[in-house]
Order: structure tokens, then C-alpha cells, then sequence
């Protein structure tokens, strides 16, 4: 393909509030309902918003030594968990003990471990430094995800841990296609990990009303283009995928999911919130990304919309892939999936990454939840709350984020 090295999808490993690993999530998928619910961990009742993702009885134990568990915060938990269950869905051996050079890893997070820092700073107030878990350096800070999933494995090759934002997860992919290209690696753990549900960051995104306010049932209140949408849902989680190199998936006789075709990134250097109106730089992040995938938009069978259920963003997703798709553009399924799982922020841009691989590989196009009333301004097939049994050869998945981040990618079938 042009003489570039091919990057393919081996390996899923998805922790969710529908389901861990990925006959669970996929499950949950088919099941057609939110994994949105009230948030138990914490007191909600300072805030206007009160429903969130949570992964209920999260057990690390499943995946860690006692001793392990002690120096891993909730984030690097899911992170390296994910990453586990992708290794073992990819049937790709490693060993702490015998390092590889050619594996690395590429992660993203918009928080990091943020919740475990605020935790911890309540036990400093209260009992000084020696109340402080003596570990918390080394947890709270972003790149903890790709550092302890290399030396929980062994892997030597690229490492990085991105913070853009909602865009973080699907940069992460876009990034291991780069790496798998410019031949600095044969396999890449591409993800990412959040746990952002605590007090102080549940209420800031509170304040700045970015976030549901819906007071009726909580799998109701996450609604992509709806007419009544008002915000996302924050969630937790973490989702990772095994990229790797075509020849050496296919000469350990490694089953395909999907290839990783085209990425963009952009920004639109507007504003922190608000997209930048006419949507010039999404529009552009889409066609580029088609453009270093070599698929035409006539191709495209299937749209994972960032659909964060916010007025301004999903109406400026919908006018975008008009400008892009043309006339076709209300033909083409496109469905916004962050209702089943809330939005774990940096690390939904993965989780939808491996949403497409599914769809692609099992002909199943996910529905968008909780859709009611239309907006005119929204007039898609956003594949309204019943999925849909359907082919799909090639798919784009979008994800913008705080700051104006633009990020693209364009799967395909092998």
C-alpha cells in the first residue's frame, strides 16, 4: 500500500462501565442500553450533575500481586489491566525478564492520576506528609500508563502517554500508525485510561456546565443529537489495542481485526470550549485523514461520531460531515456510542477505536442511545437506538477535544 509499512489491529482489551474485556463489552453493545447510573462513590449533592460510568466492584487483583496494587493508582490500574487483556486477545507473548526492543507502547489520558492526587492531598491535610501514600509522586503524573505497561511487560520500543484531552485516546492510535510506518517499531499497545471521578474534578466540569444536568432516569441522560441534549456524562475506564505491523501479525498467524489506514490532528486555535465556527479545521482533520488513508468519502461505510451531546458540538460535527460527505452525508450510519459507556475522556477515543473494529469485523453498525426528538440541525442516520445488521469495509471515527483538539481515524477491513 504506497510502499509504506501497514499497521493492524490484533488485540482488543476494553474495561468499561458495560463490561471488562471484550466479549463482555461487546455484549454490553448488543444489549442496547447506557452503563450510565448515579454516582455512588462520592456525595453528588453539591452539584448540579449527579450521574457518571463508574466501574462498579473494579477488583485489581484480577490482574495484580498485592504488592503491585500498592504502587498503582485506579488510572495505571485500568491502564495496564487494558493492556493485558489486549496482549492475551492478541495471543502476543512477553516477559518482564526478556525485554523487547521492537514493542512499545503509545497511551493517552486527559487527566492522568489527578483523583488519586486530590484524595491524597485530603490525607495530607489531615495527617501531614506522613498520611500521604509515599508512592504519590510517581502515580499522579500522566505518563504512568505507558511507563508501567513497559516495565509490567518488558517493552523497550517508543513510549509516550499524550494529554489532549477528549482527543487523547484516538491520538494514541493515530501515533502507533506512525510508529508501525516510519518502522520505529513491529508493535505498538495503543490506548488509553482514565479516573476522573472524585469530587474536585466531577465538580469542575460542573461548573463550567459542560455535563448532563438531566434529573430523570440516568441511562436517559447522555442523548447525542438529540434536540434536548445538554452535556456529556463523565465516565472511567480504559481501553487498549495491539497495533502491529502486517507482516508480523501475519506471520505469527494473528487474527485480524481491522487495519489502521489514515490519522489526522489538528487544532483550531479558537477557543478552549466553543469549536471554531464554519468548522474549517474539522472538516479539514476529516478529509486528511481520508487523504492518508487513500479511501475516497464515497467509501466510507460507517461514522463513530465524537457526539458528545453538547448543543454546539454535535451540531458542529453534523454540519462538518455534510461539508465533507456531500449529498452522500445522510446516507453514510454515523452514531455517537458514548452513551454506553459515558465518557472517560482521554481514553474514549480508544474505546471507540475498538468499536469500530468490532462493527467492522462482526457487520454490526452500534445505535446511538437515547434518541428522541430530532434536531434539524443534526439530520443524519445517526442509526437512532436500534443497531443495525450492516457490512462495513471502511470506517472514520472522530474525536475533538478541550482546547480545540481535532483528531481523526479511518479503519479498514484486510
Amino acid at each position: 500500500m504506497n510502499g509504506r509499512r501497514r499497521a493492524v489491529i490484533t488485540g482488543l482489551g476494553p474495561i468499561t462501565c458495560i463490561g471488562t474485556g471484550k466479549e463482555e463489552f461487546w455484549a454490553g453493545i448488543l444489549k442496547e442500553e447506557s452503563g450510565v447510573r448515579r454516582i455512588e462513590s462520592f456525595d453528588t449533592g453539591a452539584f448540579r450533575a449527579h450521574f457518571g460510568g463508574e466501574i462498579t466492584g473494579w477488583d485489581p487483583a484480577r490482574f495484580f500481586p498485592p504488592h503491585r496494587v500498592k504502587r498503582l493508582d485506579r488510572y495505571a490500574q485500568f491502564a495496564v489491566a487494558s493492556a493485558l487483556l489486549a496482549l492475551e486477545d492478541a495471543g502476543l507473548p512477553f516477559s518482564r525478564e526478556n525485554a523487547q526492543s521492537r514493542i512499545g507502547v503509545s497511551f493517552g489520558t486527559a487527566l492522568g492520576g489527578i483523583s488519586n492526587a486530590e484524595e491524597e492531598h485530603l490525607h495530607f491535610l489531615h495527617k501531614g506528609p506522613r498520611g500521604v501514600n509515599q508512592t504519590l509522586a510517581l502515580q499522579v503524573f500522566g505518563g504512568s500508563a505507558h511507563s508501567n505497561i513497559a516495565i509490567e511487560c518488558g517493552f523497550q520500543g517508543p513510549g509516550t502517554t499524550n494529554s489532549n484531552s477528549c482527543a487523547s485516546g484516538t491520538i494514541s492510535v493515530g501515533e502507533a500508525l506512525r510508529y508501525i510506518r516510519d518502522d520505529m517499531a513491529d508493535v505498538i499497545v495503543a490506548g488509553g485510561a482514565e479516573a476522573p471521578l472524585s469530587p474536585l474534578t466531577y465538580g469542575a466540569f460542573d461548573m463550567i456546565k459542560t455535563m448532563s444536568r438531566f434529573e430523570g432516569d440516568p441511562r436517559l441522560a447522555y442523548r447525542p443529537f438529540d434536540l434536548h441534549r445538554d452535556g456529556f456524562v463523565m465516565g472511567e475506564g480504559a481501553a487498549s489495542l495491539i497495533i502491529e505491523e502486517y507482516g508480523h501479525a501475519r506471520a505469527r498467524g494473528a487474527s485480524i481485526y481491522a487495519e489502521v489506514l489514515g490519522y489526522s490532528l489538528n487544532n483550531d486555535a479558537y477557543h478552549m470550549t466553543t469549536p471554531r465556527p464554519g468548522g474549517e479545521p474539522v472538516i479539514r482533520a476529516m478529509r486528511e485523514a481520508l487523504a492518508d488513508a487513500g479511501v475516497p468519502p464515497e467509501k466510507i461505510g460507517y461514522i463513530n461520531a465524537h457526539g458528545s451531546s453538547t448543543q454546539l458540538n454535535d451540531a458542529n460535527e453534523a454540519a462538518c460531515v455534510k461539508a465533507v460527505f456531500g449529498e452522500r452525508a445522510r446516507e453514510i450510519p454515523i452514531s455517537g456510542t458514548k452513551p454506553y459507556t459515558a465518557h472517560p475522556l482521554g481514553a474514549t477515543g480508544a474505546m471507540e477505536a475498538i468499536i469500530c473494529a468490532l462493527a467492522m469485523e462482526r457487520g454490526f453498525i452500534p445505535p446511538t442511545l437515547n434518541w428522541n426528538t430530532p434536531d434539524p440541525a443534526c439530520d443524519l442516520d445517526i442509526v437512532p437506538n436500534k443497531g443495525r445488521r450492516q457490512k462495513v469495509d471502511y470506517a472514520l471515527s472522530n474525536s475533538f477535544g478541550f482546547g480545540g483538539i481535532n483528531a481523526c481515524i479511518v479503519l479498514g477491513k484486510v
